[in-house]
């Protein structure tokens, strides 16, 4: 009997301690995306959008890599490399379907602080240009991609720990006010360092605190030294190219491919500047010599990293939160789910591996990201064929672009900017929704401009959270009397009948940015578990008690809720009493929870709003204006309920 127990004891022990396949496999696909999509991939849909997408990708990918790597301070050609290698990285690793990853301004912009601290344009005297060196290009080339590639290392690195950390559950912190001001701050930056191209002037790189106004007062104090010829051409490629996107834009319904304005403007720009000889005649600054082929890999220098932590947490950390931003819109625009842990993961391997080919720091960028969807992009594949023509331009278009003036570079990365420049729209909105949000954002922008994207970032992040823990005190959670009365004037109206198919919740917090996702994922498990017995109430007569979402802490959304496919339409009344206030991200929410229910077959009312919240929905996108939502009271909802759909039974207790 004792070596029967130790036998089937030791059975358990094996089964409890040997790896299953199947956990493995799980694991696999949870760390590496590609291979939950990829086994699917419908080659007839989907192939012909991604290539249309990919060759649109490339051409954007090829002109902001050249850019990007200017105004990162390191030789252009480096910008090519660092629109190959993190794209192929994110394909594998990351979640976001129309997510496109490269070179991006904020992130370059960080590190151009590094690489002019530590290998600034003083020292490029001292080196000579070698024939035997790496690409042919200079030492003092090569010490400048060295800083840029440790920075991008380091920050990968800091990305990667904050995966080990599961720091991803905390960017609920990120709330959309501050991620707005963030980028539209730090765009307002990238926008100033160009300055100096635009108008053809020669100006020594300045950055630091109020570094935003040291470069406009250079400016205006060397205004005579401005270059007609370079402002001209600065000027009318602007005009081309938001005039070119704009009407792209406007009949994209109607042509199947849009004109790549931006290589076709590279391509006239350079050839014009070949023909008359602009470098010589007109003294206007030119890209230079890109030489051919890729180089092989290098570790980057890490005698440098204890000199540029600080960037590389600036590169981290704003990179992560832009990316993040556009991962999740995607997710929300093509209804699927983007775990931001996994996110950490994918970007940090993005800037880790890529930094051993001379990349600099990558992220993902709105411009791209919006080319996707415009053209119609299915899948991450677009972004791997789009890495092909990009690995084709290196081995044989690239070294025609060295006649390209930097007017035309600088001129393309300001209306590539559009996109987050365009967020000051966005003050009205919070405006109307919330003034402590419009603050917020206020404060944030200005505290970007006048230090740096990081410290506006952690500016908005603290001043969130200081608000948020001063207005909760105050907060009411709920008022007994007019729970009482409700349930009072409920049992009254449905007079002894049965009321079926309708659940009553009440929402006893408000929704704000700590909670909203919790509440949306609480409520979709309500809705998804009372679907699977094909009803939204079972039983309403056996428990008369209030359903509360009152959790503040932050709910994973990352799995999927499967659409439920009711029988009948079903009916929720959610009763807002309890929120006493909100803020753009709840209200956001609460329409975002509208429309689903709607998808889904189920009918939505809202009672005990406030005016405010009122305004607040029909700002962020007015849930139904053709028959009443708001209702005064729940008896009042339920009335409305009994009366369109003339229900012949209705309860004694009512759910709540």
């Amino acid at each position: 009997m004792t070596g029967a127990k130790r036998k089937k004891k030791g059975m358990l022990w094996s089964k409890m301690h040997t790896p299953h396949c199947e956990d493995f496999k799980q694991w696999c696909r949870r760390r590496l995306p590609i291979l939950e999509w990829a086994p699917h991939y419908n080659l007839k849909e989907n192939l012909l959008p991604d290539t249309m997408s990919g060759i649109m990708l490339a051409v954007q990918q090829v002109t902001q890599g050249l850019a990007f790597a200017i105004l990162s301070s390191v030789h252009p050609v480096f910008g090519l490399y660092g629109s190959l290698f993190p794209a192929i990285i994110y394909a594998i690793f990351g979640m976001g379907r129309h997510v496109a990853t490269g070179t991006f301004a904020l992130t370059s912009l960080i590190s151009a602080n590094a690489v002019e601290r530590l290998v600034p344009l003083s020292s490029q005297n001292l080196t000579t240009q070698s024939n035997t060196s790496t690409l042919g290009l200079s030492d003092f080339e090569l010490q400048r991609i060295g800083v840029a590639a440790a920075v991008s290392f380091l920050g990968g690195v800091i990305q990667v720990a904050m995966f080990a950390l599961q720091l991803g559950r905390a960017t609920f912190l990120l709330t959309e006010p501050v991620i707005s001001a963030m980028t539209t701050g730090a765009a307002t930056h990238v926008v100033t360092s160009q300055v100096k191209y635009l108008l053809g002037m020669k100006m020594p790189y300045i950055s630091g605190p109020l570094g935003f106004f040291y470069i406009y007062a250079c400016v205006f104090e060397n205004i005579k030294s401005v270059r007609l010829e370079a402002l001209l051409l600065s000027l009318l490629s602007i005009v081309v190219l938001v005039l070119v996107k704009e009407l792209n834009e406007q009949f994209k319904r109607k042509i199947k491919v849009v004109l790549p304005v931006d290589l076709v403007l590279i391509i006239a720009a350079s050839f014009a500047c070949y023909c008359t000889n602009m470098e010589i005649k007109y003294g206007l600054e030119v890209v230079g010599h890109i030489p051919e082929g890729i180089p092989p890999p290098r570790a980057p220098p890490m005698n440098v990293l204890s000199a540029i932590i600080t960037e590389a947490f600036g590169v981290a950390l704003v990179g992560y939160v832009a990316s993040l931003a556009l991962a999740q819109g995607s997710a929300k625009k093509y209804k699927y789910s983007v775990d931001d842990n996994q996110e950490f993961l994918a970007h940090g391997l993005s800037n880790v591996i890529p930094s051993f080919f001379f990349c600099i720091p990558s992220a993902a960028a709105m411009g791209r990201t919006a080319g996707l969807y415009s053209t119609g992009a299915k899948t991450q594949v677009a972004c791997l064929i789009s890495c092909i023509l990009v690995l084709i331009v290196i081995y044989s278009v690239g070294p025609l672009l060295s006649w390209l003036p930097m007017c035309v570079l600088a001129s393309i990365i300001v209306v590539g900017l559009k996109g987050m420049l365009i967020q000051f729209r966005d003050l009205k909105k919070y405006w109307n929704v919330d003034k402590i949000d419009w603050g917020i954002w206020v404060s944030t922008y200005i505290f970007t401009i006048c230090f740096a994207a990081n410290v506006g970032l952690l500016f908005g992040v603290v001043c969130t959270l200081a608000i948020v823990i001063g207005r909760f005190p105050r907060a009411k959670t709920l008022s007994i009397k007019n729970m009482k009365e409700m349930e009072l004037k409920v049992k009254t109206e449905t007079d002894g009948e049965t009321l079926q198919q309708v659940k009553i919740i009440s929402i006893n917090n408000p929704l704000v940015f700590l909670n909203a996702k919790k509440f949306h994922t609480d409520l979709m498990n309500i809705i998804q578990k009372e679907n699977v017995s094909n009803q939204l109430l079972d039983d309403i007569s056996k428990c008369e008690h209030n359903t509360l979402l009152n959790s503040l802490s932050n709910g994973n959304c990352n799995e999927e809720v499967s659409q439920p496919c009711p029988n009948e339409k079903s009916f929720l009344i959610l009763d807002c009493s309890g929120v006493t206030f909100f803020d753009y991200s709840g209200v956001s929410m609460l329409v975002e929870v509208y429309n689903d229910c709607k998808s889904w077959s189920v009918d939505v009312s809202l009672a005990h709003c406030t005016a405010s919240l009122i305004k607040a929905m029909k700002y962020c996108g007015n849930p139904d204006s053709e028959k009443p939502v708001s209702f005064d009271s729940v008896s009042a909802a339920l009335s409305n309920i009994y009366s369109s759909k003339n229900l012949s039974k209705l309860s004694d207790h009512s759910e709540v």
